[in-house]
């Protein structure tokens, strides 16, 4: 196996290997594995495996798990399809920049996701690298988040458009889960920007030391989170993939967020997912 890092910070290629031999092989998993954790997210080409061998190298990293609104592919439970079409209207969730599933209390610790169909050109992904997006911020502003902690919704997201009646189920299901602002990788050790698209207020901002009246409360806490999650938009922390059919992706979701761009219909693509999941946040 070779790897070639792709940008500074974040995203390697690899070259020479199968995930479906990956999926038997436990010393060239552990080979993956040590380079995900270094580069974040890693990138195949020509993987041309069966669902179960998608499914078989994914579940090496843990038990897969559902999404309540995408739906899994009947032949390989845990495989979720990520079907555009020129008939579908664009979701809006994919094309914002997001961790997955952070609305889970126990959000995924990674994905594998391989394209099954895509367009000629455009429908990229982007990745950033949120340890590094922490780490570059100022001293004060990591003094003032660090026990900061904040809410994360299905409802406000998924469920936004749906009738109040399911939207309200969808919560009831699914209630807003809360993460700590600055999370800490559990394999790594490393702090980590934990503030994304899902996010939709602080839980805790509403003291003496951040609010002298009550008035300061609202454009202290909406301006900070716009800020924070702002971070992942800075071109020198991220890395883009351009799809090909059968190219995968593997990504650590504790330390990433990532961006479908959405500039491709009235074309086809098709991505199948499968989300591994993780550990409670801390």
């Amino acid at each position: 196996m070779r790897i070639e890092p792709l940008t500074c910070h974040i995203g390697a290629e690899l070259f020479g290997v199968s995930l479906a031999d990956a999926a038997h092989d436990e010393a060239l998993f552990a080979e993956i594995k040590a380079a995900l954790l270094k580069h974040r997210v890693l990138f195949l080409r020509d993987q041309d495996i069966s669902r179960q061998d998608h499914v078989a190298f994914a579940r090496r990293f843990g038990e897969l798990e559902d999404h309540p609104v995408a739906p899994s592919h009947p032949d390989a439970p845990g495989l979720v399809q990520i079907y555009k079409t020129p008939d579908t209207p664009n979701d809006r969730y994919e094309n914002a920049w997001h961790t997955d599933a952070t609305w889970r209390e126990v959000p995924p610790m990674g994905c594998v996701l391989r394209c099954v169909e895509c367009p000629p050109v455009g429908g990229d992904t982007m990745w950033a690298n949120m340890v590094l997006a922490y780490e570059m911020l100022p001293e004060h502003v990591k003094a003032q988040i660090a026990n900061l902690r904040a809410r994360h919704s299905i409802e406000a997201s998924f469920g936004a458009a749906m009738p109040i009646e399911r939207r309200l189920a969808l919560k009831a299901q699914y209630p807003d889960a809360e993460h700590p602002v600055v999370r800490t990788h559990p394999e790594t050790g490393e702090k980590v920007l934990f503030v994304n698209a899902f996010t939709t207020h602080f839980s805790n901002f509403h003291t003496k030391d951040n609010v002298r009246f009550g008035q300061d409360a609202n454009p202290g806490a909406s301006q900070l989170l716009s800020y924070l999650i702002s971070q992942a938009y800075i071109p020198e922390y991220q890395v883009r993939w351009r799809w090909q059919k059968n190219s995968v992706a593997i990504w650590d979701n504790r330390s990433t967020q990532h961006y479908a761009v959405m500039d491709y219909p009235p074309c086809h693509r098709k991505m199948e997912r499968a989300g591994i999941i993780g550990n409670a946040t801390f």
